[in-house]
């Protein structure tokens, strides 16, 4: 009875550790996408499947695009969705794209589509624009004719993705640049903002004929002018502008000439000031020169009536002179 206990005692053992490692197995190796890729014929073994979990890859994510592959008839290896998903990329959106390329006609390969995807383009986007065609609406943009009339346009610019050059080329918005300085070019170059409003298919045919989608990841198919408006009279607001700044130079230089006629009188004053200064200067000095010829004898009484009437004299005839001109005036 004994060995017979123990017997069953280390059966049930042995019965929980498989049961244990069976478990285990189950949990760490993903039988049912196992069984979903035998049954989709998608060549996915076991080893492969546990060589994932080592790798710390999701094998969701490895075998169900596979088997999206393997149904739209696509030739893609474990190894290379494997290898994408551990540098980063997207491989349900990779293999979506090649889906799409395949039905559309389009040459795809898994490294270009890989490529594109790693360049952080959404690859599938890009294989449907390639089909449906993307309209990009650029901003008003402003523009003026030789007559100095503004003009405001705004256009609408019909591209493709070019999938050789989605890795490297340009984005969107230097699409968008490029067409509006295409259009400020053509705008500038006409002589009158009517020639623009009569014709704004020349607008589509000068740019277009550009070729502004060199080295972009698009394709123009075409340029569409939307809108045309008349804006400011840009030349005559500068004219007017010029005029405006002529007057202040005009302004600015007649109150320097005033400025330095002012301080050119202030100066003949200060120096006639000065002279009269001297001269009653003089003046002060002429009665003490007189009482020193006094005293050295230099100066008789005769001589100085004598000069005083000399001065009588001088100062009749002057005032005889000035009554003469009053009177020549009245």
């Amino acid at each position: 009875m004994g060995f017979i206990s123990g017997f069953n005692i280390g059966g049930l053992i042995l019965l929980l550790l498989v049961i244990f490692l069976v478990l285990m197995i189950f949990s760490f190796v993903p039988i049912r996408l196992w069984i979903s890729a035998l049954a989709a014929g998608a060549k996915v073994g076991i080893i492969d499947l546990i060589g994932m979990r080592l790798r710390r890859v999701s094998p969701a994510k490895i075998v169900n695009p596979l088997i999206k592959a393997e149904k739209a008839g696509l030739n893609v290896k474990v190894s290379q969705l494997e290898a994408h998903y551990l540098a980063g990329g997207n491989v349900d959106r990779v293999v979506n794209a090649l889906i799409a390329s395949e039905r559309a006609n389009i040459n795809l390969p898994f490294e270009r589509s890989a490529a594109i995807d790693l360049a952080g383009r959404d690859v599938l986007q890009a294989v449907q624009m390639s089909v449906n065609p993307k309209v990009i609406e650029t901003p008003v943009i402003a523009a003026m004719a030789k007559n100095g009339i503004e003009v405001k346009v705004r256009a609408r610019v019909t591209v493709r993705a070019n999938i050789d050059r989605l890795v490297g080329g340009a984005g969107e918005e230097t699409v968008i640049a490029r067409v509006g300085e295409g259009i400020v070019t053509t705008v500038g170059s006409s002589n009158s903002h009517n020639e623009v409003l009569e014709n704004p298919d020349s607008i589509s045919r000068t740019v277009l004929a550009k070729g502004l989608d060199a080295g972009t990841a698009f394709e123009i198919l075409s340029i569409d002018i939307a809108d045309v408006d008349i804006g400011r009279n840009i030349g005559a607001q500068l004219q007017t502008d010029q005029a405006e700044a002529d007057k202040k130079i005009a302004q600015a230089k007649a109150e320097e000439r005033r400025a330095m006629a002012v301080a050119t009188e202030q100066e003949m004053m200060a120096q006639i000031k000065s002279m009269r200064a001297k001269v009653v200067e003089a003046e002060a000095e002429v009665p003490l020169a007189m009482a020193e010829a006094f005293r050295n004898g230099r100066l008789g009484v005769m001589d100085y009536f004598q000069m005083q009437n000399i001065q009588a004299d001088t100062n009749m005839r002057t005032g005889i002179s000035q009554g003469s001109s009053t009177d020549a005036d009245k």
